[in-house]
């Protein structure tokens, strides 16, 4: 006899698939009944865990800033913000560049800013990452808006699949046509 799972891991489950769907088609072109149907279960019995799409959308985004914090705070280790940073980098580069979901999701929660709710929260996780990040590092505020910004191009390379051995190349020809 299976054993019934709890609304929580059912929660933890239609998260992964949520996830996905959110990462590709966004906010408003992802449908909740695709979710659902990959998840196993109906449509009602995902709006009894999550009481409408902008709620699962907005939990998705804050598994997608509290995923970047763990991997920051695991990352964090060395003598000076320098080293804190470039070790924080570098596990960005591993741990989350490769996971073409987790960067687009990232993406899809700046899109649908155009719902003041969603702003609202998304503002606030991105504004918890640059504070752990400042926290974590012990860096100026000129050199954190440096890591974010250099990790916002490397989102875009990311979504775009553009490898870092093609980047200057594809770069330089970009340029030659402007």
């Amino acid at each position: 006899m299976a054993t019934r799972k709890s609304a929580e891991e059912r929660r933890e489950e239609i998260l992964e698939v949520a996830v996905r769907h959110f990462a590709i088609g966004g906010y408003h072109g992802t449908s909740t009944e695709g979710i659902a149907r990959e998840a196993g279960i109906s449509q009602p019995y995902l709006f009894r865990l999550f009481r409408t799409k902008r709620e699962l959308f907005l939990a998705c985004c804050e598994r997608a800033h509290d995923h970047l914090i763990a991997v920051f705070r695991r990352a964090a280790e060395g003598d000076t913000p320098e080293e804190r940073m470039a070790a924080m980098g570098q596990a960005y580069a591993e741990h989350l560049l490769p996971d073409r979901h987790a960067i687009l999701m990232q993406m899809q929660g700046y899109v649908a800013s155009s719902d003041p709710e969603i702003q609202r929260k998304v503002r606030a996780g991105f504004g918890e990452v640059v504070a752990e990040v400042t926290r974590l590092s012990g860096a100026s505020a000129e050199d954190v808006w440096k890591f974010i910004a250099h990790g916002m191009l490397f989102n875009v390379t990311a979504a775009l699949e553009l490898q870092a051995s093609d980047w200057e190349a594809w770069a330089e020809g970009r340029a030659q046509h402007a």
